[in-house]
Parts: structure tokens; C-alpha cells; sequence
């Protein structure tokens, strides 16, 4: 086996995670899996990609019916950019002498992606979001504070979300500024580096990881492998970067699956086997315009030394045979269905070390009777004397002085660490109990980022929407947060209620998972003349009973959403009606 992919790794103790870990039947005991397509022919199982000049590029004899995307990819490889200095150049042309040319265009919207850079033609003209790497959502006072540095040169048009894959993301760069930022991240320990397009994720951990005294397994050191590993150590892995489309990877360590491990591509699942720590695999979750579906089992375990070479093994089967037409239907999920959940696992045997994996383990360790706990507010640590703090980051939206003062706050209370999570807010950590009430004393707490907001407020998530989203419909996140005051004037609500918006049908803000989820479509008045409204999505659930939510009503009137909330809630939630709760009291 390749040293350079096999990490060892200490396995955690199973004595001290018994009390929280009682094992129950893996979950492929329940799952529905793939079905087993007829023996697929030979013929098919060719790689459809080579490697060239150190680059992996599409065969010419596949290249009959593929979409834009990869053509623009065959025309000019778009890791050059970063690896071969090709933006250094490009930030040296004008804007409007970029986009006379077909080829610096497609660089512009296109090839940038993989740097992490996305044009907002559309809606911001010339500026750019710049999406960061960060894996397991840890992230440093000194990171935050550049991040705000870069943020503030841009005035109104520079902003920062947390996203809902426990990111960064930061708004209104220009691309002669772009190189000075590339190096500014590097000198913090950031890459923007394959974030975007047809490359691997951010990956995604437990947001509690080392402090929970709960979990299972810390998920840092598999997550910062794993993001090691695809972005080559932020120098550029060309063996994943041409990929059919994007792909999403998580590590479990928790049982309340803050992680959302069944929309991924790959999840790994905490599990043992013959007194062997190491991870039951789920692959193949997603969500598209077209079709989403949760993740089924691999039937497949690995050691921890192994995680990093069951990913590689994955991902060359999902690069080297995935389809590469319609861009609906490109994602990992469609070539497992191709081929069958056998098939897909023994091409994904063929490309591990020594041609072995493991079938699954029959005992997990995630319990499936589990109710989700809450991180907002003050929480201790399995460290004694120290709390974590969970704060409510209103639809993820930041501006820099507010980075700032968080990284002010990190210093001076925690350890200079922050954790973002994928409801988009912010745990500040390893606080020492002493200091917890002045810590919530302080005017950030008290007036923007509260540590106990409201019941609907804690589980609202929103896209960017149209205000710099070309994709979006609809505005999402002050109309998201609109909509949540107005419905808190009506009702009374007493336990958690997730509430998801998301401005297109790309569904970002993953809208399937919540209990009441909205996405941004056109709708009509009571006139007949067009609007902006939502789908509205009933039901979805995530933890240990994770299921996707179905379509209650299309074509929602925005302005005609909060009735439609409000009954709801009192229908489906157990919500009280604001003037009855009154006159009860």
C-alpha cells in the first residue's frame, strides 16, 4: 500500500464510548438499496478518462454527446490556472478585454470555479464570491480577521456567509485583487482551492469534534486527511479534479448526525468490527433540480487507516465511468444505479490497495434511538472547566466588523478558534467556565449573535438568493427572516421547528431536509400577474430517523406565505396562536 495513503490512527477506546455507543443493527438492514442491474457489459467498465501531461482528460471516443461543461474543460484544463500560474496572467487583463473572448470567458464563469472563485454576472457584474476550504468547519481568530480584511476593502458589496457545508464564503472580490488574496490565505493556512464545480467539497465533521463528551469518534483528523488528500496539501490534486460533477463527503462522530450524512456522496459511519474501530460507508446522496435521493449502504467497512484510500477508490470509479451528458443526470447516485450497488462496489474494489475491502461491519456504533440535541448556548466540555458556546448566526450572513469582533472574542475568551456548522452559525469554544457570564455579557452576544434565539430563529437556514445569486428566483434571506418575525407575532411555538429557503430548485439551503422547507419558484397573484413564491416542502427530518420531505403546495404567493406557516405549525407542530396563549395566561 502507498504510504502516502495509508494514515495509522490511534482507534479511539471503545470502553470509555460504550455508556453512549450501545451498538445497533447497521442501517442496511432497513435501507433500501440500489437494485442490482443485469451484468453490465465490458465494454462499459472502460475508463472513460486518461491521464495527459500530468491532467486526467475525457477520451475522444467518449466525447460524442457531452454538455458544455465538459467541453469547456477539454478546451483548456482548468487546474492550469492555479498550478501552472495562468491567474497571475489573467488578473493582469481588463475585465471588458476578458469577456470579449469565448476561451477568457469561459475562464471567467467557468474554469475560475475551480479555484474557487464564482462570478456573479448576473446580479454583481465583475465581482466574484470566493468559496474556502474548511474542512470539518474549525477555523482560526487569525482566519476570520483576514477573511474580514478582504471583505472590508469592498464596502457594501463585501460580505461572508456561513454556508450549509460548514464553510466560508466571501463576497464582492475582483479579480485583480485575486493573487494577493490566494497568497493572504495561504499565509493563514486557507485554500479556496477546488471548491467549486466538478471537484470534492468541503468535508464536513462533527462541529462538536474533541469537545463532545458524547461522541463517538473526534472526526478533525479524517476531515483534515480527507481535505489533505483531494487538494494534494492545497497544492492541487489533478487525480479528482475531473470529475462529472461536484461531490459531497462527511465524517460521522456524533449520534445526533449533525454531519447529515445520508445527502452526501460518501458518509462514514462510525462502526466496529471484531474489536476494529473503522467506518460502515454510505454513498450516493444528493440533491438536484431533477431528483433527490439519500445515501444507501456500500456494504463496506474500512479501517480508520484506510479512509483515505476507499475516498480515492471512489472517486477514480465515479470519474473513470461516470456519466458525462445531461449535467441532471451526472451525479455519483446515476452510475450507482447503472451498474448496481454490486457493481459500483467491485469497480471501487479494483481500485484499492491490494484489491480488498471488507464487507460491512453488523454492529454500528451511531445509536438509532437518539434525540437530537441542541449546541445553541452554553454547553460543558468532556474538558473539565470548560463550556462551548453556540451562537445564532441569522441566516448566515456576516459583515467584517462583526468577523472581527468574533475573532476579538475567540482570543479573549476560548483558544482563537471558532466552529462553523451546517445550520449556518458559529460555536466559539473552550471557554473557561469562570468567564462564561462575561462572555455573555458582551454587546455581539447581547445585540447580534444571540446564544439563545428563538425557537423558530435557531432553525432557519437561507441560500444567497437572487441578491447575488444569478440561479436564485427569489430573495431568501431577509425574506426569510421577514417571515419568521411575522409568523413569531402570530404564534407560540414550543418545540424546534427547522425552516430552509432556497431561491431555485439547485436547492442549496437543502430544503428536503427541514420540517418546512421553501423553495423560490414564479408563482401568480390573486390578479393573474406574476410574483415570486415558493414550493412549500412538508416533513423532512434529519438525525437517526433522516427522511426527505415531500411537496405540500406549489406555487406559494411570497406575500402569502405566513397564513400559510401559521397554520402549519398549529396543525402540524403543536403551535398556540398568540391571542389564545393570552387569554390561557
Amino acid at each position: 500500500m502507498s504510504p502516502s495513503l495509508s494514515v495509522p490512527f490511534l482507534s479511539p477506546p471503545l470502553s470509555s464510548a460504550a455508556p453512549c455507543c450501545r451498538a445497533t443493527r447497521l442501517a442496511a438492514a432497513t435501507t433500501p438499496v440500489a437494485p442490482v442491474s443485469a451484468e453490465v457489459e465490458a465494454a462499459r467498465l472502460e475508463p472513460r478518462v486518461e491521464e495527459r501531461d500530468g491532467y486526467w482528460v475525457l477520451k475522444k471516443k467518449f466525447r460524442g454527446g457531452i454538455n458544455v461543461q465538459e467541453k469547456m474543460k477539454i478546451e483548456r484544463e482548468p487546474m492550469k490556472l492555479f498550478m501552472e500560474g495562468g491567474i497571475e496572467e489573467l488578473a493582469k487583463i481588463s475585465f471588458e478585454e476578458l469577456d470579449k473572448a469565448k476561451d477568457t470567458k469561459d475562464d471567467i464563469d467557468g474554469r475560475l470555479k475551480w479555484l474557487g472563485l464564482f462570478h456573479r454576472r448576473k446580479h454583481h457584474y465583475g465581482r466574484f464570491m470566493m468559496r474556502l476550504k474548511l474542512p470539518n468547519g474549525v477555523t482560526t481568530s487569525a482566519q476570520t480577521r483576514y477573511l474580514a480584511s478582504v471583505i472590508r476593502k469592498y464596502g457594501k458589496d463585501g460580505c461572508a456567509d456561513v454556508t450549509t457545508r460548514q464553510n466560508w464564503q466571501i463576497r464582492g472580490v475582483v479579480l485583480p485583487d485575486v493573487p494577493e488574496i490566494l497568497k493572504g490565505l495561504a499565509e493563514v493556512g486557507l485554500t479556496s482551492l477546488q471548491s467549486g464545480m466538478d471537484n470534492v467539497r468541503n468535508p464536513v465533521g462533527n462541529p462538536l469534534a474533541g469537545i463532545d463528551p458524547l461522541e463517538i469518534v473526534d472526526t478533525r483528523p479524517y476531515t483534515n486527511l480527507l481535505s489533505q488528500y483531494i487538494t494534494g496539501n492545497s497544492l492541487g490534486n489533478p487525480n479528482v479534479t475531473n470529475l462529472p460533477r461536484k461531490w459531497n463527503v462527511a465524517v460521522v462522530g456524533t449520534h445526533d448526525l449533525f454531519e447529515h450524512p445520508h445527502i452526501n456522496d460518501l458518509a462514514y459511519m462510525p462502526a466496529t468490527k471484531d474489536g476494529r474501530f473503522g467506518f460502515n460507508l454510505l454513498v450516493g446522496g444528493f440533491f438536484s433540480p431533477k431528483r433527490c435521493t439519500e445515501a444507501v449502504p456500500l456494504d463496506a467497512w474500512v479501517s480508520a487507516d484506510d479512509v483515505i484510500p476507499v475516498c480515492k477508490a471512489i472517486l477514480e470509479a465515479y470519474r473513470d465511468l461516470g456519466f458525462r451528458g445531461n449535467r441532471q443526470k451526472t451525479r455519483m447516485m446515476w452510475l450507482i444505479d447503472e451498474l448496481g450497488i454490486e457493481g459500483f462496489r467491485s469497480e471501487v474494489v479494483k481500485r484499492m490497495p491490494f484489491e480488498d475491502l471488507e464487507r460491512a461491519a453488523s454492529e454500528d456504533l451511531v445509536k438509532k434511538q437518539w434525540e437530537r440535541r441542541d449546541y445553541m448556548g452554553v454547553h460543558p466540555q468532556k474538558q473539565e472547566g470548560l463550556s462551548y458556546v453556540g451562537l445564532h448566526i441569522p441566516v448566515g450572513r456576516l459583515q467584517a466588523d462583526d468577523m472581527d469582533e468574533l475573532a476579538r472574542l475567540a482570543d479573549e475568551y476560548g483558544t482563537g478558534e471558532l466552529r462553523l456548522t451546517v445550520e449556518q452559525n458559529i460555536i466559539l469554544p473552550n471557554v473557561e467556565n469562570s468567564r462564561i457570564e462575561a462572555l455573555l455579557k458582551e454587546p455581539l452576544l447581547q445585540n447580534t449573535y444571540s446564544p439563545k434565539p428563538s425557537i423558530l430563529m435557531r432553525g432557519l437556514v437561507a441560500c444567497t438568493g437572487n441578491q447575488f445569486c444569478g440561479q436564485a428566483i427569489i430573495e431568501t434571506k431577509a425574506r426569510a427572516l421577514k417571515v419568521t418575525e411575522e409568523v413569531e407575532r402570530h404564534v407560540a411555538v414550543t418545540r424546534p421547528v427547522r425552516m430552509h429557503w432556497t431561491g431555485c430548485p439547485n436547492t442549496c439551503a437543502q430544503v428536503q431536509v427541514a420540517d418546512i422547507g421553501f423553495m423560490g419558484c414564479m408563482a401568480r397573484d390573486e390578479n393573474g400577474k406574476p410574483c415570486e413564491g415558493a414550493d412549500v416542502f412538508l416533513g423532512g427530518r434529519i438525525g437517526s430517523d433522516s427522511h426527505l420531505g415531500d411537496v405540500y403546495k406549489k406555487s406559494v404567493p411570497c406575500k402569502d406565505l405566513v397564513p400559510l406557516v401559521v397554520d402549519l405549525l398549529i396543525s402540524h407542530f403543536g403551535a398556540v396562536p398568540r391571542e389564545r396563549e393570552e387569554g390561557e395566561d
